[in-house]
Parts: C-alpha cells; structure tokens; sequence
C-alpha cells in the first residue's frame, strides 16, 4: 500500500472526529477559539502522524514479529519458544505508553498504588498469556475454552475485589494493546501460526489459529490488575479522585503547547520503540541472521515508525485531550442541569463518537489488513470496520449513561461478557480470534486520550468523575460480540451458496 492510500483512509477516519468537535464546540458547547484551533491543528498532525506510523509499521515492526515467531518455532525448543515470548510481551508492554498514562491516572483514584509495581503486574500479566497463546497455536489448544475458563476466573476475581478497582482491571486489559504491543503480539503470532499452517495445508483451522493472541493478552493484565487490587483492599478508602488527565495540557495556551509538549512526547516515542530494537537486534544475533538489505530496510521502517509515533503523540495530547475533557464537561453540565433532550445529545454524541473514534485507531488498521490478507479477501476490511464501529458506538454511548447515572460497572460487563461466550460455541473459530483481538485494538491510544477524556469531564460535571474509569473496558467487550455476530452471519452465507 503506498503512502498517498494510507493518507487518504487515515484522513477520512479523522475528519469526521475533527467535524463533531468542531459542530459542537462552535455551538451547543461552546469551546475557546485557542482550543478549537489547537484541536484542528492536532487533528492534522494525527493524520500525518498516523500515515507515517502504519508505513514504518508495515517494513518493520510486522517484520521482526513474524520472523521472530517464524524462527522460534522452526527451532522445535518449546523452552526456548515460550521464555523469549515471555521476554517480549513483558518488555514491550512495560514501554507502552498507554499504560504508562493509565498508570498516573490509576493514583489519582488509589494514592497507596504504586506506579512501577501497578505497571510491572500488567506488564507480566501480558508476558504470562502470550505465552500461553503461543503453546495454545503449537499445541493447537481450542481458544474458546480458553478463553471461557480465563473470563470466568476474572469474574470471581472482580467479585472478590474492591468494587472502584474493576473499571480500572478492565481497562488496563484494554489499555495494554497499544500502537506499539499490538503489531509485534500479532505479527509474532502470525509467525508461530505461519510454520503450523504449512503442516496444516492452509486449512481454515490454520487461519483461525492466526488471530487470538491479542485478545489472550487482553486477559492477563485485567487479572494481574484486579488481584493487585484485592492486595490492596484493606487500603483503598482513599476518598481521592481522578484528576483531568489533560490539565497540564490546558494551562498551556496557544498553539505552542505542540513545540512545548515534543521533548516529553520524543522521549516517550523512543522509550515505547527502544525494547522492540534492543529486543530485534538480541534476535538479529542469536536467530534470525538477516541478510544486510533487509536489516536497511527495517532500520529505516523502524525510523518511519519512530516519526509517526511521535507526531501521533503531539497531535493526540496538544490538541485532543484538552478538547476531549472541555466538551465532555459542558455537555455533561448540560445534561446533568437540564435532562431530557441534552442527556439524549449526550448519549447520541457518544454514540458518533464511538463509532468515529475506532477508525483512527493505529493498530485498528493493522489487524484489518492481516484479517484481509489472510483470509485471501473473503473477510473484508471495510465490513469489519463497520462492525467495530457499531460496537464501539454502542459501547461509549452506555458509558455516557453511566457517568451521568453512576451506576456499577457490573452491571454492563456480567451480561455482555456472558453473551459474547454464549456466542462462542456458535461463531467460526476464525470470527472468535478476530472477535477478542478486536477487543484489544479498539481500545488504543485515541480511545486512552479522548475518549477517555471526554468521559471523564462528562462525570466531572455529574460530581465523581470516578466512574469515568470503565469506559475503555466497554470499548473492549462490545466488539467481541459485534465480530462474532459478523461471523454468524459470514457463516450463514457461506452455508447458503
């Protein structure tokens, strides 16, 4: 795909996002003219940063995960296989900058959490399930029942636990796939399944095995995190809230808060890209051997991916964040104060933004075109867009009830989880891969800043903006049902031609 085609699909994704902040802020929630010019101004450099990003992706990261997980299979050392996929989830996710926000945020709920610890316990939950993911594609273990068992454990954790500690238990689950670990868990997998399907023919069952590892990784830090709250349950009647997470931000006027904000931003870009070069240059000298043309040309990806991510980054917190919480504050008041039909525009621009926001998604496209180019094209990119769309409206519109309401997040996932496992003995086994991976790539980087930004003013204006958190793990659980329901339906054609 060349770069004026990523161009064009990023920037229809964004536009419209850029169009209903600015509708709204020039009208019913009126926004200050420097914020409304640095939101466009960010809306741009997303739009770049992303074009750029996906193009280094494609020469670099996709490449080392899948020769990595290619190579390591060849070697037929199981030992081998799973200790190095332990090192690469753990070291990958403990750079990702979405968890290094949730992380500060998470204090402003429990003060006595700490950082390191909260973000090593997310970081080994990952590590501790790619490697089971992994043994499951070798050992070609059914990933329902995996899956069902895994979920039903986190449930009687969730029950276990102090109830403000779930939202934050699930959306660590979400916040975990970001731009950086979601290309290298997929690309791995797609490497370890690779060696599998040449034994398998092609099979269908070997196509359903390259997708699922993303979703299995969703599961480990929601457990990781939500037992560490149970630690901490004789500690968290703290009586703090969260603070805006785009403060810092806001109190920075002008336009240049970008040039302000690039030097923290470069920083956390090459923390988030260092583990996967260190990590590829380890594998380059003890595995892979990679004639010299091809370490160019992942070097010069890798640096592609470096740029993008960072001009990704300043665009999403010069500009987005702050706008995300202002407008989530006024409409808030608005619903809040009057009712009726302001809670109904509440809802309905919570349900557009939902199902505008995901299409920005970096590794929402990366699994789109491996979906699209493994299943040969049966499995259309844009249908599955659609899909997640739907789902991620639906997901952020409830949100926006709760945080008006405040009521218990339970009450949401019981039901919704209950009914994409119900789902699960009925859906294609490829649909329920794509489904849980879905999960995990909609709730990325955009879904971390704005949306959650956005929800979080939204609840501020409701008096507790506690029940803020939750919002990514709705992002995360309604396109498990979404997919499977899509795989229904593909399976019921495919029955009838």
């Amino acid at each position: 795909m060349n770069i004026l085609q990523k161009f064009r699909e990023t920037a229809v994704s964004v536009i419209p996002i850029i169009g209903i902040v600015v509708l709204l802020g020039l009208t019913v929630a009126p926004l200050e003219g420097d914020l409304i010019v640095r939101f466009i101004i960010g809306g741009i450099l997303l739009i770049i940063g992303l074009t750029v990003f996906l193009l280094g992706i494609d020469t670099s990261i996709l490449l080392i995960g899948e020769q990595c997980g290619s190579e390591l299979t060849k070697r037929r050392n199981l030992p081998l296989l799973l200790g190095a996929s332990f090192v690469i989830g753990f070291f990958v996710t403990a750079a990702e900058p979405d968890i290094q926000v949730l992380a500060d945020q998470v204090r402003g709920v429990f003060p006595l959490v700490n950082k390191q610890l909260f973000i090593v316990m997310i970081a080994t939950g990952v590590g501790f399930y790619i490697t089971f993911g992994l043994l499951r594609t070798v050992l070609h273990l059914s990933l329902k029942i995996i899956l069902a068992i895994s979920y039903a454990f986190i449930f009687l954790l969730a029950a276990a636990g102090p109830q403000r500690f779930i939202g934050i238990g699930f959306d660590s689950g979400g916040a975990t796939t970001g731009p950086m670990t979601v290309p290298f868990i997929m690309a791995l997998g797609l490497g370890v399944s690779a060696v599998r399907t040449k034994s398998l023919n092609g099979t269908e069952d070997s196509q359903s095995d390259s997708f699922g590892l993303t979703g299995m990784a969703s599961a480990g830090p929601i457990m990781a995190v939500l037992l560490y709250g149970i630690l901490l349950s004789g500690h968290t009647d703290t009586g703090s809230s969260v603070t805006d997470p785009s403060a810092g931000y806001t109190a920075m006027q002008g336009v240049s808060v970008f040039a302000q904000i690039f030097p923290a931003v470069a920083k956390e870009a090459a923390l988030s890209l260092l583990p996967v070069v260190v990590l590829f240059a380890v594998f380059q000298l003890i595995l892979l051997h990679m004639p010299s043309h091809q370490i160019s040309r992942i070097l010069i990806g890798l640096v592609y991916s470096y740029i993008g991510l960072v001009i990704f980054l300043v665009g999403v917190n010069g500009g987005f964040m702050a706008a995300g919480y202002r407008i989530g504050e006024l409409l808030g008041a608005l619903a809040v104060g009057n009712g009726g039909w302001w809670t109904v525009l509440l809802v309905g621009t919570g349900l557009l933004i939902g199902a505008v926001v995901v299409c920005a998604e970096p590794a929402v496209w990366v699994l789109t075109d491996q979906v699209e180019s493994i299943s040969g094209g049966t499995i259309r990119r844009k249908v599955l867009l659609v899909f997640l769309s739907a789902g991620v409206a639906v997901s952020v519109g409830v949100a926006m009830i709760r945080a008006v309401l405040g009521f218990n997040l339970m009450y949401i996932l019981v039901p919704g989880y209950a009914a994409a496992l119900l789902l699960m003995p009925f859906c294609p086994k490829l649909f329920t891969g794509i489904a849980f991976d879905s999960g995990g790539v909609a709730s990325g980087p955009i879904c971390s800043t704005f949306v959650l930004s956005f929800t979080l003013g939204v609840s501020q204006s409701a008096g507790s903006n506690n029940d803020a958190f939750g919002v990514i793990a709705l992002v995360a659980m309604t396109p498990l049902i979404a997919i499977q329901i899509l795989g229904l339906e593909y399976s019921r054609k495919r029955k009838n031609i």
